[in-house]
């Protein structure tokens, strides 16, 4: 079992990868700045398809009866990265949800955090990908239980969400690339990962992290598991390196005008934006050219949100099969048809609102 990438014996892919990076003009190489006297402020951003001792895809699925193991895997893999990062001489570890599952509650287990961290939480909806990155916040990025990117037959294998490629100046990344990209403005690095093997091959670009890989896929639905003991050890030991050797860390900073792309993979299309006006649209693909990282994230969402919209096919074929489906869908037009009318006579703010799922009264991260 091989848990750890030694630095050694990958120097010249490292120095490969990075030439590849600042040749496509997605990265510049910028020294991580030095951290406050009493030690780094790491935020810790963790996901949830990309956990030791989880081969199951539906432990990461809120709402699946196997949702709470994948919460029990998610908070030992956390607690093993934070009890490094404090180990390698960090001050303070924020954590931060990057999973989003739609859970009103956080997706960790708080009781059960390390006593030492703090989970970031606000009174309205923030993302952590993008809303924490602000310069002098923090020193450093951690990120936990992450995916290798769609197409690289890794477990949940996977780019932002399901159905979809995201390419930055010609080259898909992963979105722990992400990640180190929307940081990489704020001049913070990131300095570990933990994933399948397949997010190691992916991570190649990113030669400097400390990477722990959890377990080695057999597919998007199953894995080969090594022993959860060991590979926690190995996050402590990889993630108390990676604060010790920060300064060699690289800031992932690219320079603008960048080409975006975001391409809809099965089971997701995007051919309905074939005779949009305005959009630039060929094989599947919307691309646009964006000032810096941040423009490109937000003009990325309202994209990924129309691709979601093509996942009605298979959500429809589950409908359809339940025995009451007629009588749901003529409810479903029935109320179509009283919105309409309402709204034709004006009377729009008389319609009743469907019931709504409990409100969440406090945010952590993707919501």
């Amino acid at each position: 079992m091989q848990v750890s990438r030694s630095a050694a014996t990958e120097f010249r892919g490292r120095v490969f990868a990075v030439l590849v990076l600042l040749l496509a003009g997605i990265v510049s190489i910028e020294q991580a700045s030095a951290a406050e006297p009493s030690g780094p402020r790491v935020l810790l951003i963790h996901d949830m398809e990309g956990l030791s001792g989880q081969n199951d895809p539906y432990t990461f699925l809120y709402g699946h009866p196997a949702y709470p193991k994948g919460q029990a895997l998610l908070i030992a893999d956390v607690n093993a990265v934070i009890a490094g990062l404090f180990a390698g001489g960090a001050a303070s570890v924020v954590v931060a949800d990057g999973h989003g599952s739609g859970n009103p509650g956080p997706d960790i287990l708080v009781d059960q955090l390390d006593k030492r961290a703090s989970l970031v939480s606000r009174d309205q909806p923030f993302d952590a990908y993008l809303d924490l990155a602000e310069q002098g916040a923090f020193d450093a990025v951690a990120v936990v239980g992450m995916h290798c990117k769609s197409g690289s037959g890794g477990f949940a294998a996977h780019t932002y969400t399901i159905g979809m490629k995201l390419l930055v100046n010609g080259h898909s990344i992963t979105e722990t690339e992400l990640v180190g990209l929307l940081y990489g403005r704020a001049g913070i690095p990131v300095i570990f990962a933990s994933g399948d093997d397949r997010l190691a091959a992916d991570l190649k670009t990113m030669p400097w992290l400390q990477y722990v890989t959890t377990k080695k896929a057999k597919s998007a639905a199953d894995a080969e598991l090594y022993p959860v003991a060991q590979v926690h050890e190995a996050m402590r030991k990889q993630a108390k390196l990676a604060v010790q050797r920060l300064k060699s860390a690289t800031v992932m900073k690219p320079e603008g005008p960048l080409q975006i792309a975001v391409r809809a993979v099965p089971p997701a299309n995007m051919r309905w934006l074939k005779v949009m006006p305005g959009v630039n649209y060929q094989d599947e693909t919307v691309s646009f050219v964006a000032t810096d990282m941040a423009d490109a994230y937000r003009r990325m969402r309202p994209i990924v949100t129309a691709l979601s919209f093509s996942f009605s096919d298979a959500e429809l074929t589950a409908f359809k099969a339940q025995p009451n489906a007629s009588d749901l869908e003529f409810k479903g037009m029935e109320e179509l048809y009283r919105r309409w009318f309402a709204a034709e006579s004006g009377e729009a703010a008389t319609v009743a609102a469907p019931t709504a799922p409990a409100a969440k009264t406090q945010y952590h991260g993707f919501h």
